[in-house]
């Protein structure tokens, strides 16, 4: 097992010693993780991690040699040492599906148990969700913009060895058909594709001999790369070497718009008609967007996905907002909030509905405490979801569960939501007294 557990902050086990010392440790408390608001400009986020985070939250243990790690090195006591050597995780953890939209306030995680089981959590849940949701954001930004047109990812040279990872799950369960990265099929089974860089070519002594080596390794629904040097020709040697059969070609520069539509025309002309085009080259949603009248039949994103397009983290915090009176068994949890100046909270374990106007689609995030009137249940769909149960994983979605929920929730949305200019969210955040 490799441990989780020093995935975190040390003020995390500074506040868990201080607790101990009080008695105050193992008083019942509610955490939820939440955004604000939305990074600029987006419409809604989308809630991501959850599945690789229930992967964390089962390997975090203090083994004996991270315990005498904290301990000989200052940051925990003798007290704080021998308690985290027994720590497991024994309470509840609600939240949103992963792949859901989300909004302004939506409680994205509840998680339940002692403070100080609960406390040592927030690194690590925020480190996982921050960067999971992001990515996934963007993906859902970019599928919508793409319009149908399948989109790669190819973004692992541009980020950490393991975000990459991370990213490419993140960007399948948004939308996106696959990834390049081969470490995201084994550990998540997020499907694969690759052929070729321009090393490949400038490899051969010509074009031709680079192209009809790739045809004979891969077979002619293969996709060649055609700008190494000049487009025009590339194209008629890939389709002279290949046959009308060829599969694709690929454009990673240039005037793609414009290159697309010339591309197009010759591989008709060639009698390749039914040849894809593939368009690479730092795209982002906004040229997404303005590919849609091209002759492009998919696309390759790489390094404004994997950072986020402009967003590599959506603010979510992790507060305390519950918590009970004192120790003993069954005494009634006490609301709790931050009162400073743009950082206020909203005290109490929350519930989450999004209300569904009759013609299915969306209106409101309609967020309480305690319990849903019969009101808000009757006019929306609840949002949380249990996925541990006294410790225990008691759910954990399989990753096309989670590509048809984001698909289905962000189909629910008003037509509004998928536009890429400025603008407040898609539906309003609305709090129940």
């Amino acid at each position: 097992m490799n441990s989780t557990a020093l995935l975190t902050d040390h003020y995390e086990l500074t506040m868990l010693q201080g607790a101990l010392a009080s008695g105050a440790a193992h008083r019942r408390s509610v955490f939820e993780v939440f955004a604000r608001r939305l990074p600029d400009g987006r419409r809604y986020g989308v809630a991501a991690g959850v599945g690789r985070l229930l992967d964390a939250l089962e390997d975090f243990r203090f083994d004996a040699a991270i315990c005498d790690f904290l301990h000989e090195n200052g940051v925990v006591d003798e007290t704080t040492r021998d308690w985290l050597a027994g720590y497991r995780f024994s309470g509840d953890v609600h939240g949103y599906a992963e792949g859901e939209c989300y909004f302004p306030g939506s409680p994205l995680l509840i998680v339940e148990s002692t403070f100080a089981e609960a406390v040592l959590l927030e690194t690590l849940v925020l480190s996982v969700l921050n960067h999971d949701s992001a990515i996934a954001s963007a993906a859902s930004r970019m599928t919508s913009a793409a319009m149908g047109r399948p989109c790669l990812e190819m973004g692992s040279r541009r980020t950490h060895e393991e975000a990459a990872v991370a990213a490419a799950r993140a960007a399948y369960l948004a939308g996106f058909s696959a990834s390049s990265n081969l470490e995201a099929r084994r550990r998540f089974g997020v499907p694969t594709a690759g052929t070729s860089a321009h090393a490949f070519v400038l490899l051969h002594d010509s074009e031709r001999q680079a192209f009809s080596v790739q045809v004979d390794s891969l077979g002619k629904g293969t996709t060649l790369l055609v700008d190494t040097y000049d487009v025009a020709e590339a194209v008629r040697v890939a389709v002279e070497v290949a046959g009308p059969d060829l599969g694709a070609v690929r454009l990673d520069s240039g005037d793609l718009l414009w290159m697309a539509h010339r591309v197009r025309r010759q591989l008709d002309d060639l009698g390749a008609k039914q040849t894809k085009i593939v368009v690479t080259s730092d795209l982002d949603e906004y040229q997404l967007a303005a590919l849609a009248a091209a002759p492009v039949d998919s696309y390759g994103v790489g390094t404004a996905l994997v950072t986020g397009s402009g967003a590599p983290t959506v603010g979510l915090v992790y507060k305390l907002v519950a918590r009970a009176a004192d120790t003993e068994p069954g005494t009634p949890m006490v609301p709790v909030a931050k009162k400073s100046s743009e950082k206020a909270t909203r005290g109490g374990r929350k519930y989450a509905f999004r209300r569904i106007g009759s013609d299915g689609v969306a209106q409101e995030e309609v967020i309480g405490t305690g319990t849903a009137p019969e009101s808000v249940r009757a006019e929306g769909r609840d949002l949380l979801m249990q996925y541990v149960a006294k410790g225990e994983v008691i759910a954990r979605p399989t990753l096309a569960e989670i590509r048809a929920r984001h698909e289905a929730s962000r189909a629910e949305l008003p037509p509004w939501s998928t536009q890429l200019s400025r603008g407040e969210p898609a539906i309003p955040t609305v709090y129940q007294s």
